[in-house]
């Protein structure tokens, strides 16, 4: 951020929480009404301090979203080192926009066409990231911005960055945004189904990417808890069998989140269970094993729980059947 910046942030936030207990006492009264007396001179004075603070605040952060964009209107022919001056104007405007007034305002202020439309498909990867990583933070639980995000046509552009971008880095933080334009908001989770965002993500966790496959396997496993009327569309392009194969792979983190998934897949659903009976999938000795490799290890205890909850539903086995076998 700029010179200033987080200071200034602390007083401002210190400045609203003085204000908070101010009203609080204030409306704290007893049985009795209470006796109005005239405000000191000194709080008077810290009242205005502090309101002017919080105004003038606000007017600096939006100073600064102003000459970032200055910045990022700028071509990277104009001046040497032009880019990464983009660079760190765009963490500028990702770090002020946290806050969701400031991500209102700076696509109010024609910033967020400005960096899709400049920056997502530009040729320098550091760009592409941290444009992506920008759409997901501004968009986060900001439905505003999720609509207007969505408007721009933004969601094929991250999809094609996740599917199959040459930076492993692009490809993260493309899912991270397109994470935040799907999950609780119906219209970003309408695109990507159409989109075959499924089949998207299916690909993400077959990545040798460690991180991208976690957070692959979390955002499905997420979706279908959020979504489950999207089960029906899953099997039939066959994710019982895709996540099972995933689960044959050597242990890995991920693979809680897989078994997440499965579980999702299975819960109150018989097709799903059906194809999870499916003998050739081998899933209830893939699942008998995995319990006893994971049952004195603390750490994977939901994992465990999961293959419990699969043997039960798919194979009717308590715990102590399928460790017997």
């Amino acid at each position: 951020m700029a010179e200033g910046g987080p200071e200034r942030n602390r007083q401002h936030s210190n400045n609203l929480q003085g204000l908070l207990r101010l009203a609080v006492e204030a409306g704290s009264v007893g049985d009795t009404a209470p006796e109005l007396h005239p405000m000191p001179e000194e709080r008077r004075q810290w009242l205005q301090d502090a309101l002017s603070d919080a105004f003038n605040g606000h007017l600096d952060e939006i100073a600064q979203l102003k000459d970032c964009l200055q910045i990022l209107s700028e071509t990277p022919e104009e001046e040497a080192g032009e880019e990464e001056r983009q660079c760190n104007a765009l963490d500028t405007v990702a770090d002020l926009c946290e806050n969701l007034d400031n991500a209102g305002d700076f696509c109010k202020l024609a910033g967020m066409q400005l960096v899709v439309n400049n920056f997502l498909e530009c040729s320098d990867p550091e760009l592409r990231w941290r444009t992506a990583h920008l759409i997901g933070t501004c968009s986060q639980n900001n439905p505003f911005v999720q609509e207007h995000v969505l408007s721009l046509g933004t969601m094929p552009k991250l999809l094609e960055h996740l599917n199959s971008d040459s930076s492993d880095m692009v490809r993260i933080k493309a899912l991270f945004a397109v994470s935040c334009l799907v999950r609780e908001q119906e219209a970003g989770l309408r695109e990507f189904v159409d989109r075959d965002g499924f089949s998207v993500l299916m690909r993400a966790m077959q990545s040798s990417v460690e991180k991208l496959r976690v957070k692959a396997a979390f955002l499905l496993q997420n979706l279908l808890v959020g979504s489950p009327e999207h089960r029906d569309v899953l099997c039939s392009m066959g994710m019982v069998q895709q996540l099972v194969s995933l689960i044959q792979t050597e242990h890995d983190p991920f693979h809680e989140h897989v078994l997440g998934a499965l579980c999702s897949l299975v819960t109150s659903f018989p097709r799903g269970i059906k194809e999870c009976q499916e003998p050739e999938l081998g899933l209830e000795d893939i699942l008998i094993e995995r319990s006893r490799m994971l049952k004195d290890q603390e750490e994977f205890q939901e994992e465990l729980e999961f293959c419990e909850q699969l043997l039960r539903v798919c194979f009717s086995q308590s715990e102590e059947n399928g460790m017997d076998r």
